[in-house]
């Protein structure tokens, strides 16, 4: 009797619900919430300018399409992106990886405090989903 069990789903809500926080905190940068401090290397600490504004809107969209393929790799919604989801669920899982790292090496003590910690939970919510076995179809 196989007693194996699928951590996916609940690993892929998890993610989803961390970047949710994300993007909030991407969509105030954008807005002119002055955190700068916690983003970027606190290379522009206060408000973004204009530019690294669009750019938190940018990665704000990414995050959630990020979101939305662990959930399809995990069953949980979007069924007909599950195939296409099984490979891109690694290279969002590498792409954490990279973000712990970076995280982990920047100049700024806040950025690094608040983001290692998320960055590592989303790395190992996106390892355990991309490492489900076989396909939902």
């Amino acid at each position: 009797m196989n007693r194996t069990r699928d951590y996916a789903a609940p690993a892929a809500i998890v993610y989803s619900v961390i970047v949710a926080g994300v993007i909030a905190f991407q969509l105030a940068l954008a807005a002119g919430m002055p955190w700068g401090a916690y983003a970027r290397g606190g290379t522009f600490p206060g408000a973004f300018p204009p530019a690294m504004r669009l750019a938190a809107v940018v990665q704000a969209i990414l995050l959630g399409l990020t979101a939305a393929i662990l959930l399809a790799r995990a069953g949980v919604a979007l069924a007909r992106w599950s195939r296409v989801a099984k490979p891109i669920a690694w290279v969002i899982a590498c792409l954490m990886a990279v973000s712990v790292v970076l995280n982990a090496i920047t100049p700024s003590s806040v950025e690094r405090a608040v983001w290692v910690p998320v960055t590592l939970v989303m790395l190992l919510c996106s390892l355990t989903v991309a490492l489900r076995r076989g396909s939902l179809r």
